[in-house]
């Protein structure tokens, strides 16, 4: 009896589990209390447990290889799944609130690296709330490149504080950010779009990369495919709206 008959929940044809099994809410309420294991700081993450082939215990023994990427609310995991083997040398996590998502990207990965031996040993994903946790889980400019793909728009006023891209939470991403990091925002809602860009063109800490710059990095051109968000955009016939800003030293720090 193979895999695929015991458990139900993964394809046969793919070996890569069914979404159907892992569906959930198209978005969480970031300012509610959930229940899941958090670290004390970014040196107490266990990396043997997301990436046991690269750190075969959990004593970190080789602690200059850290987290470069991070994907917040990465959905199914598309971005870092395509991430995976662009940049097969850096270790890249997906950050999601919702059980049922995360879960479904934790199997997939595994499955992925059981059918591709020594592939997406470097990807892996976490349950929590990155708008409360960020701190915990990255040092200070560890990351040199952060994803907000397709975010719960937040349509009404009163909950703009909920947005994941805010004035506020803009200075922690900046602290986790090296300078010269990049931070990639895209929505398929013009009004989220614009506001995205606001705050980030008002903080002195971020500046908006050239046509030239976006047009030779190959992360850019991800941004509107490689989600399952993106992909029913793209079918769908609409626009999308996209922001990204480069970490920067503030002109009144710099000399």
């Amino acid at each position: 009896m193979s895999e695929t008959e015991i458990n139900p929940t993964f394809s046969e044809s793919t070996g890569l589990p069914r979404k159907r099994f892992y569906r959930a809410r198209a978005h969480s309420n970031p300012l509610s209390d959930s229940h899941f294991p958090v670290p004390i700081s970014p040196r107490h993450v266990d990396y043997s447990l997301h990436y046991p082939q690269l750190f075969p215990s959990s004593d970190r023994a080789d602690s200059s290889r850290k987290v470069q990427f991070a994907d917040i609310g990465c959905g199914f995991g598309g971005l870092l799944i395509s991430l995976a083997t662009l940049f097969p040398e850096t270790l890249m996590i997906g950050m999601e609130l919702r059980d049922k998502v995360s879960e479904y990207v934790k199997e997939r990965i595994l499955s992925l690296r059981v059918a591709n031996p020594g592939q997406y040993q470097n990807v892996s994903v976490v349950r929590t709330n990155s708008m409360k946790y960020i701190p915990n889980y990255f040092e200070k400019g560890q990351l040199s490149k952060m994803f907000f793909l397709f975010p719960d728009p937040h349509f009404k006023e009163k909950n703009h504080r909920r947005r994941v891209i805010s004035p506020f939470l803009l200075d922690e991403y900046a602290y986790t950010l090296e300078v010269g990091g990049i931070i990639c925002t895209i929505t398929d809602v013009e009004e989220l779009g614009d506001w995205m860009k606001s705050c980030l063109e008002n903080h002195p800490m971020f500046e908006p990369l050239t046509e030239k710059e976006l047009e030779a990095d190959p992360v850019v051109m991800l941004l509107s495919s490689a989600t399952e968000e993106g992909q029913k955009v793209a079918r769908n016939g609409g626009q999308t709206f996209q922001a990204v800003f480069r970490r920067i030293v503030p002109s009144d720090q710099s000399s």
